[in-house]
C-alpha cells in the first residue's frame, strides 16, 4: 500500500510570477544617427567640393596665366619700337609752323623709360614722334613668286600718324639695333603704315590672325612701347566691334580694355595664340592716358591696306559712284521694304560707274561679284578691294523684281572716271 501524502494547503500568495520584462527603449541619438550620418556625409562632399572648385580654379587661373605668356612669348619678337625724326620741320632744320595734330600720343619729351636719341645720328633732324611697330610679311595671301625675293627685304605696320610727314624713320628691334626705314607709305584714311627695312640677321615676321572670327568677350594682349618702355604686354578683352572715329574715316575699329598708353600707337593686338588680330591706333581719354578704352584696326583689313601700300606706295580704292543705306528696322519701315532684303541704293553720282551700269535710285543691291550682302559698310569695303577698272557683276531688287547688271569700277577720287581715263 502506497503510503499517502498529506495535502497541503496551496498558498498562492507565495507563488509570484516573475518580473514583468520592461522593453528597452533606444536612445534619440541612435534614433538620429542616420540623420547624423546623412549630415556627415554631406559635409564631407561639400567640404571635397569645394576644395575642388578652388583646385579647379586655381587650375584655369594657372591655364589662363600660360595662355598669357605663351601668346606674349611668341608675338614679342616681332614688336618693335618706332622713331620718327623731324615730323614739322624743314629740311633746313626750321620748325614749321603748323598747328599739331591731336593724335593721342605722347609728346616726345615724355621720360619716363629709355630716352632716345634726342636727334638723328646725322643730327640733322630732331625727334618727334614714337610708337610701335610689328614686323609682317604684306604678301602672304599672294601667290606672285616674284614678290620679295630678297631674304634681307622686311616690312614693318605701324599706325601713319606715327610717321606722318616724317622726315626720318627708325625702327628699334628687341635686341636694340636701330635700322633706318628705306620706303615710308602712309594711308591716312586708315592710319595704317608700312616701313621697309633690310637686315642680314634674320627677322621674326609676326603671324596673321582672324579678326572676324573674334567676339565681344574674347581674351587679347597689347603689346608695344608705351612711355617708352618697350615690349610692354596687357592685357583685356574685346569690349566692341565695328566702332567708328572720325579721324579714321576707312576702318571699322575694335574696341578693347587692354590697357593702351602713349607709345602703344601701331603695335599689335594679339590673340591667344600670339597672332595679330588687330593693330592699335587709338585710345578715349580725357587725361591723355589709358582710361579703359582703346581702339585697334582689325588685321582683316590692315592687310589688304599694307598689301596695296607695300605694292604700289598708295591704297587704290574702287567705287561705284553711290551712296548706300542698310535695311534696318527703321530704314525698312521707311521705304517700305523688307528688312534685311539687302542694300538700299539711296543716291546715284551722275555719270558714275553705277550710273553707266544703269542702277536706279531705291534699288536694293543684294549681291555684288558674286557675294550677298546685307549691311551698307560691307558692301563699300568689298567694292573698295576689287581693282580699278575691273568689271563685276551685280544682282538688284527693282521694283520687286530682280536684275542683273555689270558695272565697271571707277577710282575712289574720281568716280566718274572711266578705264580709258586712266590709261591716258
Amino acid at each position: 500500500m502506497v503510503p499517502s501524502v498529506p495535502e497541503m494547503p496551496l498558498n498562492f500568495d507565495s507563488l509570484r510570477m516573475a518580473p514583468r520584462l520592461t522593453p528597452i527603449r533606444p536612445n534619440r541619438l541612435l534614433n538620429n544617427l542616420p540623420l547624423l550620418l546623412m549630415a556627415l556625409t554631406f559635409a564631407v562632399i561639400s567640404i571635397s567640393l569645394e576644395a575642388s572648385a578652388d583646385e579647379t580654379a586655381q587650375d584655369s587661373a594657372r591655364s589662363l596665366s600660360r595662355a598669357f605668356r605663351d601668346a606674349a612669348r611668341e608675338a614679342n619678337p616681332s614688336v618693335v619700337t618706332v622713331f620718327s625724326y623731324g615730323q614739322n620741320q624743314t629740311l633746313s632744320g626750321e620748325t614749321e609752323d603748323e598747328p599739331e595734330e591731336d593724335t593721342n600720343e605722347e609728346s616726345p619729351d615724355e621720360s619716363v623709360g629709355p630716352m632716345p636719341p634726342k636727334q638723328s645720328e646725322d643730327g640733322e633732324f630732331e625727334l618727334s614722334g614714337l610708337g610701335s611697330g610689328v614686323i609682317i610679311n604684306p604678301f602672304v595671301d599672294v601667290t606672285d613668286e616674284d614678290k620679295e625675293k630678297d631674304e634681307s627685304i622686311y616690312w614693318v605696320m605701324t599706325n601713319n600718324h606715327v610717321i606722318n610727314n616724317a622726315k626720318k624713320v627708325v625702327v628699334q628691334l628687341p635686341n636694340e639695333t636701330e635700322l633706318v626705314a628705306k620706303k615710308v607709305h602712309g594711308d591716312s584714311a586708315s592710319d595704317i603704315a608700312v616701313l621697309q627695312i633690310t637686315s642680314d640677321e634674320p627677322l621674326k615676321i609676326a603671324q596673321y590672325g582672324d579678326s572676324k572670327s573674334l567676339d565681344i568677350g574674347d581674351w587679347v594682349l597689347a603689346i608695344g612701347s608705351p612711355f617708352k618702355l618697350e615690349a610692354t604686354v596687357s592685357a583685356g578683352i574685346i569690349s566692341a566691334k565695328n566702332r567708328r572715329l572720325d579721324r579714321i574715316r576707312r576702318s571699322r575699329l575694335l574696341q578693347t580694355d587692354a590697357a593702351i598708353n602713349p607709345g602703344n600707337s601701331g603695335g599689335p593686338l594679339v590673340d591667344l595664340d600670339g597672332n595679330v588680330i588687330a593693330i592699335n591706333t587709338a585710345i578715349a581719354t580725357r587725361s591723355g592716358s589709358y582710361q579703359g578704352i582703346g581702339f585697334a584696326v582689325p588685321i582683316d583689313q590692315a592687310k589688304w591696306i599694307a598689301r596695296e601700300l607695300a605694292s604700289f606706295g598708295t591704297v587704290r580704292r574702287s567705287t561705284m559712284g553711290i551712296t548706300t543705306v542698310e535695311l534696318n528696322a527703321k530704314m525698312s519701315k521707311m521705304f517700305k521694304l523688307p528688312e534685311g532684303m539687302g542694300v538700299l541704293v539711296y543716291e546715284i553720282i551722275r555719270d558714275s560707274a553705277a550710273d553707266r551700269a544703269g542702277l536706279k535710285q531705291l534699288d536694293v543691291i543684294t549681291e555684288f561679284a558674286g557675294q550677298e550682302f546685307r549691311k551698307a559698310i560691307d558692301l563699300r569695303e568689298a567694292i573698295e578691294r576689287e581693282p580699278v577698272g575691273s568689271t563685276q557683276s551685280l544682282k538688284v531688287i527693282r521694283k520687286g523684281e530682280e536684275i542683273e547688271l555689270e558695272a565697271i569700277l571707277a577710282p575712289v577720287d574720281d568716280p566718274t572716271a572711266t578705264p580709258e581715263d586712266e590709261t591716258e
